[in-house]
């Protein structure tokens, strides 16, 4: 058994991903890419994009701090520390409105 303070680390990748040119951190937590779920805290600092991309699978993220933004196509979903948000299957992109931390799951389909 393996016990993850996640909300250590979403602190701990704020602080990476405000001092990161790239204003993005991240952390895998529970899986890989050789596992069918991956869990990962990321970190974004205010106005940092994830650019549009597609699911590898099925995918959550559970926003822990601060303001997030979720768009597939038209449709928009604003997520705050707390919410859940169900990832929609095809292209999307996210971006922070806040320094912010979340934690995505993926379920990865195998073809």
């Amino acid at each position: 058994m393996q016990k993850i303070s996640i909300d250590a680390l979403a602190r701990q990748q704020i602080a990476a991903a405000l001092a990161a040119a790239s204003g993005r951190a991240a952390d895998t937590v529970f899986g890989g890419h050789e596992k069918v779920l991956r869990q990962t805290v990321m970190a974004f600092k205010a106005g940092t994009k994830l650019s549009e991309h597609q699911n590898p699978g099925e995918a959550t993220v559970f926003v822990l701090r601060g303001c997030v933004r979720l768009r597939a196509g038209k449709e928009s979903w604003q997520g705050n520390a707390g919410d859940l948000l169900i990832v929609p299957e095809g292209l999307h992109s996210l971006e922070a409105e806040e320094d912010s931390a979340i934690l995505m799951t993926v379920a990865k389909i195998h073809a």
